[in-house]
């Protein structure tokens, strides 16, 4: 089983090695959000794979919490705002309100008691761990549902702008993979709160494959980005 969510940590390392080096010659912000939120995603996947491989200690169940079920999908939706909402000063504003937002939810997490008998669980349950402070359980919901919502409908209306036009037939393909990776992903929250070990950590691994695919296919050729601007 710990091999899936190591899979899923490379492919996110990889996935985030893109998109910097893309930035440094676009330098559009949404390439720099995606980045963070891969490296995010690559952390969280690494320590669900120490988790399960040898057992879980305390940072690393904070880690899992905090980059894979808390802060990973908003910065997914910042970028894809940054992509859709041609004024800037509305995207720099919910940036603001990010980055508040990801202050207040590192200091929560990482500063919430852990009931230690929860993590011996192969796959400890946020609500079992966090018990003692039951908001920095509530925040995984509160941050990433509406923000994988937002991410999916843009995703959707790129996808309706470029649908039909033969030159973006690529960009549209792997606009729509993305969507579906994101999807795949969410998916597995079922699987982590029926403690599946297996079925969450293979819907990991295979959604963050379907988002690498569906980006490279979209970046394919020379100076176009994921979703039309």
């Amino acid at each position: 089983m710990a091999v899936f969510p190591l899979a899923a940590a490379i492919i996110a390392v990889a996935f985030a090695a893109l998109l910097v080096r893309q930035f440094r010659e676009r330098r559009r912000p949404y390439q720099a959000l995606w980045a963070i939120a891969m490296a995010m995603y690559a952390a969280a996947s690494g320590a669900l794979f120490l988790g399960v491989l040898d057992g879980w200690n305390p940072a690393e169940f904070r880690i899992y919490w905090l980059f894979g079920a808390v802060l990973n999908v908003p910065f997914l939706a910042q970028g894809e705002i940054y992509l859709l909402v041609r004024n800037r000063v509305v995207a720099n504003a919910a940036l603001t309100v990010l980055a508040v937002a990801t202050g207040f939810a590192i200091f929560r997490v990482m500063s919430a008691p852990v009931t230690h008998e929860a993590l011996a669980r192969t796959l400890p349950k946020g609500r079992e761990v966090f018990t003692s402070d039951p908001y920095a359980y509530k925040l995984a919901p509160f941050y990433a549902y509406p923000s994988y919502v937002f991410l999916v409908l843009g995703a959707a209306l790129s996808a309706r702008r470029m649908s039909g036009r033969s030159e973006h037939r690529n960009r549209f393909r792997g606009t729509l993979l993305i969507a579906l990776g994101a999807t795949v992903v969410a998916a597995g929250s079922a699987f982590a709160a029926a403690g599946a070990v297996f079925g969450f950590a293979a819907t990991l691994a295979a959604g963050i494959s379907l988002m690498f695919w569906g980006f490279v296919l979209a970046s394919s050729k020379p100076g176009q980005a994921v979703s039309a601007e």
